[in-house]
């Protein structure tokens, strides 16, 4: 709202109350009590106005929407999918043709026929007696292939040494070289002394 501080109201008092003077100051204040809630009432009714406006707007974007949304929809269920495609593909109507009609020409009749069996023969017996047929007779038996001189595999009797080097012998550590006798030192005189009393 406005930024006053309260030194800036208590000028706009004393001015007002210079101005206006004791006597007619309750009515002013009155009076702009009352212009400020008829301002408020106005603004309130304008906002108002203006909201169901947008609501109004924004209903018929949304009612344009679903408008748009059903008509899409039926376009699509009106949509003859095999129609566009015999148009793409076959434009002429030479591959319709071609299926409907025999691919081979003319003759309807098919280039083998399958012999005739006892059921398309109307005299052929339903069943050859077994005595009018001939013994079975087994058939002879392969002759075996000769036996090797020496079977193909031949099982080792000790396993096969493999090629490996043995592992490396240890390398003993050098003996440490001795500490000649002479080299060491003399203790301290100080060392001595406290050995003495000890």
């Amino acid at each position: 709202m406005l930024d006053l501080a309260w030194s800036e109201i208590l000028l706009i008092a004393v001015v007002a109350l210079v101005v206006i003077g004791p006597k007619d100051l309750p009515g002013a204040i009155r009076g702009i009590a009352d212009l400020i809630k008829t301002g408020k009432k106005k603004l309130a009714s304008f906002q108002q106005q203006a909201d169901e406006l947008v609501r109004e707007a924004k209903l018929d974007e949304v009612r344009n929407q679903i408008a748009d949304v059903k008509g899409a929809l039926n376009e699509i269920r009106s949509f003859d999918l095999k129609g566009e495609i015999t148009k793409a593909v076959d434009s002429d109507g030479t591959l319709t043709k071609t299926f409907s009609e025999n691919p081979m020409g003319g003759s309807s009749t098919p280039a083998w026929t399958p012999p005739p069996t006892a059921r398309d023969v109307p005299d052929a017996p339903a069943m050859i007696p077994p005595q009018t047929m001939a013994p079975y007779k087994a058939p002879e038996p392969l002759p075996t292939p000769p036996a090797p001189d020496m079977p193909s595999f031949v099982p080792p009797s000790t396993p096969a040494p493999l090629n490996v080097a043995p592992p490396p012998e240890p390398v003993p550590p050098a003996p440490a070289p001795p500490v000649p006798a002479a080299a060491t030192t003399p203790p301290s005189p100080a060392a001595e002394a406290a050995a003495k009393t000890a």
